[in-house]
């Protein structure tokens, strides 16, 4: 890493709605993605990209709470070293506690400028190599009926994993998955993602139902408040648990492992504020042999391709839902980056995270300086 101190001189901040075709889960239904862009700018004559997207009904921010900390963050950064990515975080989590979608953005400038200093490109900065990365495609709740014709679609575009958003009425999601499963045949991986929408009762009547029909595991069958029972409730489920909402950083991982919660761990950066702590979770849970996955809310492909450049250089990710933009965003904010070949992640070798917003677009977005 470049020893020298690069100073942090101002803070551009955008809102950065993207329209999408209405997605739904377990907790609620979006038509735009919430997502909010800030470029750090430092004397070296570079700049840091972050994005992050708001989903309110999981994390708690809003796009407008985005904004707002993200001016209070800004101040506190301008003149401060760009470089020292440990401290710069701690100042921000000592300001304000929580807030982690927004912190997420901070962090990935960070990133982007650490890497550009360096003249590498990201997942080098990291000490990782590429490999294949192949994403699932994520299916919404609707009818049995409807979702088991868009796993035909996915299934006829090439798509060889799914996920399957479950969590509203347990008899009808064990439907949706018979449906789904006869539909696509054996062949097809299939996981499933309550968002925490099955109480206790209701996880154990689904998942020991939807285990006759090969389910990979089931991302986070119940709400984060019933964690004590999600070692009860694995020894009854034949399927395999992965923790989502109940890990944020790894505290939480810590927890869940010690406790025996959880196969699988979902990392995302508005869960974690970004890099820095992803990597703590990462790190703790190959410790514990407890594979990852890389998830995410509804980014653009600039927030993506930060999420790719960090898969390259953590081999404990093991299963890759990296498929927002896929999920129905009507206009691409994004030049540079990460590219789909099907399902499939590519990025150039370009410095830095190697995306950057587009200029028409971000000419129609609210900007806030500092």
């Amino acid at each position: 890493m470049n020893k020298q101190p690069v100073s942090i001189i101002s803070v551009d901040i955008y809102r950065f709605s993207i329209p999408m075709e209405p997605f739904t889960i377990a907790t609620g239904t979006m038509d735009h993605a919430q997502n909010a862009f800030i470029r750090v700018h430092t004397d070296a004559g570079i700049y840091g990209v972050g994005e992050c997207s708001a989903f309110p009904m999981i994390v708690g921010e809003t796009q407008d709470t985005c904004l707002v900390m993200a001016r209070y963050f800004g101040k506190l950064w301008v003149g401060k070293d760009a470089l020292d990515i440990p401290a710069r975080m701690q100042q921000l989590h000592d300001a304000a506690a929580g807030n982690t979608t927004i912190k997420s953005a901070f962090d990935m400038a960070l990133y982007d400028i650490a890497a550009k200093a360096a003249g590498l490109p990201l997942y080098q900065f990291l000490g990782g190599e590429k490999h294949v990365v192949e994403s699932d495609i994520t299916i919404g709740i609707s009818t049995p009926e409807a979702m088991a014709a868009r796993a035909m679609e996915f299934k006829s575009s090439g798509a060889n994993i799914l996920k399957v958003k479950l969590g509203k009425d347990a008899e009808s999601d064990v439907e949706r998955i018979r449906q789904i499963r006869e539909a696509v045949g054996p062949e097809m991986k299939i996981r499933v993602d309550a968002n925490q929408g099955w109480r206790y009762e209701d996880a154990v009547f689904a998942l020991q139902a939807i285990g006759n029909y090969d389910i990979e595991f089931c991302e986070q069958p119940m709400r984060t408040w019933y964690d004590e029972r999600l070692p009860e409730l694995m020894q009854l489920s034949p399927v395999k648990i992965m923790a989502d909402e109940s890990v944020y950083n790894h505290h939480d991982a810590r927890k869940q492992i010690n406790s025996g919660s959880c196969h699988y761990i979902n990392i995302k950066m508005a869960k974690s504020g970004g890099i820095l702590e992803a990597k703590r979770i990462h790190d703790l849970a190959a410790e514990h042999q407890i594979p990852c996955m890389m998830g995410g809310m509804l980014e653009s492909r600039i927030a993506l391709s930060a999420k790719l450049h960090f898969v390259y250089a953590s081999p404990n990710i093991q299963f890759y839902d990296m498929d927002t933009c896929m999920l129905g965003h009507l206009v691409d904010p994004c030049v540079g980056g990460v590219i789909y070949d099907g399902y499939k992640l590519n990025i150039s070798d370009s410095i830095g995270i190697g995306a950057d917003a587009d200029k028409a677009f971000l000419e129609g977005c609210e900007k806030w300086s500092v």
